[in-house]
């Protein structure tokens, strides 16, 4: 069997911290071949989507092999897990997969909802399970909204980490002249929700493998800030399930597993549904190492029992 992981460039990524070297490793455990490639290495020929990619050892970490070209249609699985921003050359490389999709290759997660599930947009299917939530571009819209929550957190859509999530107060001076610079003067809308005081108390990171959650971290936002992603100097905790957190991952999973959303990653605070994210999920090591379960091989396993 071989797999194919479509990723940053190979330096780019922490073997001790990467949920994508960490899949790579057990798929090796599992006896499974695995390949790299970056999207810049994916092609089309006529109809046929090819690759130029390397065979790797990845444990210890890692071993590259020499280039080889060779056809999407070699591979049972192409793991899609290159990191944000959701770019053109994102969309682009997700259009050549579906090339290999349509010879059969099982490539996660699936390509078009790939596209179609933004990691903030895509939880508007569940509003109600969501605080209070504006998406616009308009400046009076959002202000409005804002002074009816009293305190709100803004949300760039193609944002990552945490990176460009702004918490403001209705009384902020200056509101208007900051939703003119987020929305770039009216023209990209933003994600306003009002701000949910629980995150003091952590922003519960939860891995949904196939629609059933596997393992949950509680990321706990570093002094000084309400961001608690662990790229921002958030602190991963040892946690367990609520019985909302539960009913949540209910909801969702038979919706992510019928949109091919295999391995997915929903982000939880006080109770309500913040994220879903769905291009790299991380969060595997933190996992592994707190709860003491080997998520990565678990993760492999269930692969191979869909794939039969």
């Amino acid at each position: 069997m071989k797999q194919l992981f479509v990723l940053d460039p190979i330096e780019n990524i922490n073997p001790a911290k990467d949920s994508s070297a960490a899949l790579m490793q057990a798929a090796f455990r599992a006896s499974i071949e695995v390949w790299i490639c970056t999207p810049s290495d994916l092609q089309a020929r006529g109809n046929k989507a090819w690759v130029v990619s390397h065979s790797v050892i990845p444990e210890p970490w890692i071993s590259i092999n020499e280039t080889e070209s060779l056809p999407l249609s070699e591979f049972n699985c192409i793991w899609m897990r290159k990191d944000p921003p959701v770019d053109e050359a994102f969309l682009y490389a997700t259009h050549l997969l579906e090339v290999a999709e349509r010879d059969g290759v099982v490539v996660l997660n699936k390509p078009a909802s790939l596209r179609a599930w933004n990691e903030k947009l895509g939880a508007l299917r569940f509003s109600q399970l969501m605080a209070p939530t504006l998406v616009a571009s308009r400046v009076a819209e959002l202000a409005k909204f804002a002074r009816e929550q009293g305190e709100v957190v803004l949300k760039p859509l193609g944002g990552k980490g945490g990176q460009g999530v702004v918490r403001v107060a209705k009384e902020a001076p200056g509101l208007e002249a900051l939703l003119e610079l987020l929305t770039c003067q009216e023209h990209l809308p933003v994600m306003m929700q009002r701000f949910l005081p629980e995150v003091v108390d952590g922003d519960k990171r939860i891995l949904l493998v196939n629609g059933n959650p596997l393992g949950a971290i509680n990321r706990r936002p570093k002094r000084g800030d309400f961001r608690s992603n662990l790229a921002l100097g958030g602190s991963p905790e040892k946690t367990q399930l609520s019985q909302r957190e539960e009913d949540i991952c209910n909801l969702l999973g038979p919706e992510l597993k019928k949109e091919g959303l295999f391995f997915v990653g929903i982000d939880v605070i006080g109770g309500m549904l913040s994220e879903i994210n769905v291009t790299s999920p991380t969060g595997i090591r933190e996992v592994e190492k707190l709860m003491s379960i080997p998520l990565a091989d678990q993760i492999i396993e269930c692969l191979l029992n869909e794939l039969g």
